[in-house]
């Protein structure tokens, strides 16, 4: 609605210039003597109404451009009466810069699609942990819409998404190495209602990214620690060195059992969290995507939401080190390919809410007929 009257108001615009360009031509036609004539006989009129006071009707766009255009021809200050000269100096600097701006428009590719631009928008502002690599790795994984962060970043709204660091190249270099073969774990904190405070242990995978063990626990002890990585570390995959940090509670014992059991314990430089840079940052994306927006009761509400949170992680969150691709990908993302920015016809894009909206997994389906 809003653009068809901007666009009716656009026309009528130009039809009155048109009008006031053939009065002028016509004007031209005319003989010198008629002209002076008339301009008398009309500035004769227009003193009776200045002499009452009269108040002129408001002027619309189409006669300030004419004034401002026929003013170059004459001396407009001594004819000028309706409004102030500083009036007719506005009119021409808001003219100039319309002018101006019609002609600096971007030239380039052409926008995305309103809907796409609708869909980033919305994505941006209904997961507030999300960035742009972060919402190009969703789109053309679960939707078959390829667009660049770069691109996605133009169309959401302004601080949004959280900032990115650099890791270390040589670290980097190992661990690409065997990835594969590497599992990482650490211990973090977290405080109930009530300040208690539960540990909460993590396992994952450096190689595939995946949580592959978690558990929650008020008294951590070593024996406690030996059993949950022994649920992780079977023996059934290729798994050579195991990353933890040089806590007390990965006792001498706990190495001793490892080591015999075919890993290598590899122990972090004392304060030196970066290099356990991997498990150190999936404990960052746990606390802002997850437990920075709600406060556990106890250990059971702690252990219920972060066994949400991991099947989303594993099975609905991109990363972008792996293409960027998902961990453990549902049959529901395995689409077609289509164009770049279009939604297939006769399909919808469909969300749906997790931990009651903090995120949300989107999938393209096709619409019943």
């Amino acid at each position: 609605m809003p653009d068809r009257k901007r666009f009716s108001c656009l026309f009528l615009t130009g039809l009155s210039l048109c009008s006031d360009v053939l009065s002028f031509l016509k004007q031209c036609l005319k003989s010198r003597t008629s002209l002076v004539a008339e301009n008398l006989f009309l500035r004769k009129q227009l003193a009776v109404y200045l002499e009452r006071k009269a108040k002129p009707r408001r002027a619309t766009d189409a006669t300030r451009l004419s004034l401002v255009f026929l003013s170059r021809f004459f001396d407009w200050r001594q004819a000028l009466a309706i409004v102030k000269p500083e009036t007719l100096i506005g009119w021409h600097r808001k003219a100039f810069r319309l002018f101006w701006r019609w002609k600096s428009k971007p030239r380039g590719r052409p926008r995305l699609p309103i809907d796409l631009r609708n869909l980033i928008r919305e994505m941006a502002e209904s997961n507030p942990t999300w960035g742009e690599e972060r919402i190009a790795n969703e789109l053309p994984i679960k939707l078959a819409i390829r667009v660049s962060p770069r691109t996605v970043g133009r169309y959401m709204p302004e601080s949004t998404g959280p900032r990115t660091g650099v890791s270390s190249h040589r670290w980097m270099t190992f661990v690409h190495n065997h990835a594969q073969a590497i599992p990482d774990c650490d211990f973090f904190v977290v405080a109930t209602v009530r300040f208690r405070l539960l540990y909460v242990f993590l396992v994952m995978e450096v190689g595939s990214r995946r949580i592959a063990h978690f558990n929650v626990t008020a008294h951590p002890t070593a024996a406690w620690t030996l059993q949950q990585l022994r649920e992780v570390i079977t023996g059934e995959q290729p798994q050579r060195y195991l990353i933890h940090d040089r806590d007390s509670i990965f006792s001498s014992d706990l190495d001793s059992v490892l080591v015999s059991s075919g890993l290598k314990v590899l122990k972090t430089p004392i304060r030196s969290p970066q290099a356990n840079a991997f498990c150190e940052r999936l404990i960052g994306t746990v606390r802002r995507e997850c437990l920075d927006f709600l406060i556990p009761l106890n250990e059971r509400h702690l252990r219920r939401t972060l066994k949400q949170w991991v099947s989303h992680y594993n099975r609905g969150r991109p990363h972008s080190s792996l293409g960027p691709g998902i961990r453990e990908p549902n049959a529901e993302f395995r689409i077609a390919a289509t164009s770049r920015h279009q939604i297939p016809r006769n399909h919808r894009i469909a969300a749906r809410p997790i931990l009651g909206g903090l995120h949300h997994e989107y999938r393209i389906e096709r619409i019943a007929a």
